[in-house]
């Protein structure tokens, strides 16, 4: 079956009321209406992804529009059972697109890169899997064990996904996948910790805000632990671990390859290195590059590098 022969039979299908077709996207193909979420995404990366060649910039911009979907399923206002449903259809389309069909538009962009390029649907499921914890009405993480477990479905499992596409090498690919995604996510949580705490979601270990004195699990309990910036200092410092080990993959890559995982982590790495310099006493600090870090970024590691 063609790319196009199966958007037209497909596209028809009910199976869309169950996983919504954005109508205000283009309809013309796949490609072009997972590009359009990418460019109205207004992502930092997207130049970087639009200097890959074709058939790669067609993968990582499908790649790109499923985890939207699925994280904008989750961080929506959309009752939990109504989110664990359209999680579900999301499981039963992985699934079928690894049996050789598709229903939705991002499905259909992703038949050709999940061949081309050897992507595990294990990977897509972990995915979903991390974006279900995050769908609950209150998140809490155990320990740091969890918390791993967490930020290897949420970032490591897309970053799997990316790798393959980008070109790099099987193992070096994991490698930095692994240290780049948990270096991602824990920089994120650093970061949003009180914005995250007002939606009722600490990403925090529960055992270690014990330990740092937190009275309970509310959000007040845990901003005001007394050993809540020892809290921080210590994943900050496993964040840095991680970056390091990011940086060394990277020296062994293909440059042309590794590119866009450059850029990514250059923007994180000053977030990381922004907070440290802000400390952890006065959280509400936004410690976010500015619009023109971003492009300077761009044009260094995106364009020229």
């Amino acid at each position: 079956m063609t790319r196009a022969t199966g958007w037209c039979i497909h596209a028809a299908m009910t199976v869309t009321e169950i996983l919504p077709i954005d109508t205000s996207l283009p309809s013309a193909s796949p490609d072009a209406y997972v590009e359009a979420m990418v460019r109205r995404a207004g992502t930092s990366f997207f130049w970087a992804m639009r200097r890959l060649d074709e058939p790669r910039r067609r993968g990582v911009f499908a790649v790109y529009a499923f985890c939207r979907d699925v994280d904008d399923i989750a961080d929506g206002d959309l009752p939990l059972d109504r989110k664990r449903a359209l999680l579900d259809a999301w499981r039963q389309e992985i699934e079928i697109l690894y049996g050789g069909a598709c229903h939705h538009p991002i499905s259909c962009a992703l038949v050709d890169p999940s061949q081309t390029f050897n992507l595990k649907k294990a990977d897509f499921l972990a995915v979903i899997d991390g974006m279900e914890m995050d769908a609950l009405p209150r998140v809490r993480i155990a320990d740091l064990e969890e918390l791993t477990l967490y930020c290897d479905r949420v970032a490591c499992a897309v970053g799997r996904l990316c790798v393959r596409v980008f070109g790099l090498g099987e193992s070096e690919g994991i490698r930095l996948s692994a240290d780049l995604g948990q270096a991602l996510q824990l920089t994120n949580i650093l970061r949003d910790i009180v914005e995250d705490a007002a939606r009722d979601r600490i990403y925090l270990p529960a055992d270690m805000l014990a330990d740092a004195g937190a009275g309970g699990d509310g959000v007040e309990d845990i901003i005001t632990a007394p050993g809540l910036v020892s809290i921080c200092e210590t994943l900050a410092l496993k964040a840095e671990k991680h970056f390091a080990g990011a940086e060394a993959c990277i020296a062994t890559c293909d440059p042309k390859a590794v590119r866009p995982a450059v850029m990514m982590m250059q923007v994180y790495r000053r977030i990381l290195d922004k907070l440290q310099r802000r400390g952890w006493q006065e959280l509400n600090v936004n410690v976010g590059p500015s619009k023109l870090e971003k492009i300077l970024i761009a044009i260094r590691y995106g364009i020229l590098g």
